[in-house]
């Protein structure tokens, strides 16, 4: 599919991930179009000159309306927390999908792409782990959804004429990332940051743009029906990652505690935000995120699609600090 002069709605493209997406997407002579649950004004989508819809994913009038004259959606509206109501996760995450892709099966949408994770491998996955292998739940709400979510979708899948294509990222970092940036950084800045069980294990990193050009190569293709993992590909070791955050910033490097000792001051942190009436900013169960033991494995990525990660972690990381220079991201935790 030449992508050029193709319409392309993105959910959620107030965040980050569907922001960039519609810059890279113009800049490659396509349409953008996009639809937020936000009602705040979307400035820099306004500036792209993006026909923005605001209303719920969940809503079989707003996805009817948005899909309308859409040759490809990119599904990326989700709930991303660490931990909540599973019934909540399940609204969203696999209720508001299959309804967006039903949307766009009705309405003659050719491509419709999922972005789900790497994280429906679960905690504890073997090394190098494909797209074949058995997922897991771990009883986690957004793991469980994302397993669901895939499920469902791929069911609608009717290559030629709908195709689904799931993309399991990995953990999306560059400018405007919370997990990966904003949050551990505003923590660092606090000295309230600590990684766990001396940083063993790997991050499964991806820079923004990376992930971005293999779901286009993924639309290109036509790769109706498959799942992807997509990573930069590099083994970084949770240590590392967090040790390279500190210096861009020039910070004090973090220290490392047990995992359980984390986790507990944690739960403290949150009982206090709540006795205080303040907005919880971690909950204890990103612990387990962020001590996943392997690296995926993209081989599939790149046999299939010719996937090359451009950016490497130490221009990714470059590129994140010049944005982190001019940004408030005590802004982007409100």
């Amino acid at each position: 599919m030449n992508l050029k002069n193709k319409t392309l709605l993105i959910t959620d493209i107030d965040e980050f991930i569907g922001l960039r997406t519609a810059e890279l997407a113009i800049a490659q002579g396509m349409k953008v179009r996009g639809l937020q649950n936000s009602t705040e004004q979307n400035k820099q989508a306004q500036s792209l000159g993006i026909d923005v819809i605001v209303g719920n994913i969940t809503d079989p009038t707003t996805a009817k309306k948005a899909c309308q004259g859409v040759d490809i959606v990119l599904h990326t509206a989700q709930i991303a927390q660490e931990a909540g109501s599973i019934n909540h996760f399940r609204e969203i995450n696999v209720g508001g999908s299959v309804n967006m892709a039903k949307a766009a099966k009705d309405a003659g949408v050719k491509t419709f792409v999922h972005l789900s994770s790497v994280m429906v491998y679960g905690f504890d996955y073997p090394d190098g782990v494909t797209e074949s292998e058995p997922i897991s739940s771990e009883n986690n709400p957004y793991c469980q959804t994302k397993i669901e979510a895939e499920i469902a979708l791929l069911e609608l899948n009717a290559s030629p004429d709908f195709g689904i294509i799931i993309i399991r990222a990995g953990d999306i970092y560059g400018p405007g990332s919370i997990p990966w940036i904003v949050r551990p950084i505003h923590m660092m800045r606090q000295k309230l940051f600590a990684y766990a069980n001396d940083g063993k294990g790997v991050i499964n990193h991806v820079y923004i743009d990376n992930l971005i050009d293999g779901i286009f190569l993924a639309i290109e293709k036509e790769t109706y029906g498959e799942i992807f993992n997509i990573t930069d590909g590099q083994e970084t070791s949770w240590k590392e990652y967090f040790m390279r955050l500190a210096a861009m910033e020039s910070l004090p490097a973090p220290l490392s505690l047990p995992k359980d000792e984390i986790k507990l001051f944690l739960r403290l942190r949150v009982q206090g935000q709540k006795l205080f009436r303040k907005k919880v900013d971690i909950l204890p169960e990103s612990i387990d995120f962020m001590t996943r033991p392997y690296a995926c494995s993209i081989a599939k990525a790149q046999s299939l699609l010719n996937f090359k990660p451009t950016i490497d972690l130490e221009e990714g990381m470059q590129l994140t600090h010049e944005w982190l220079q001019k940004t408030d991201i005590q802004r982007l935790l409100q």
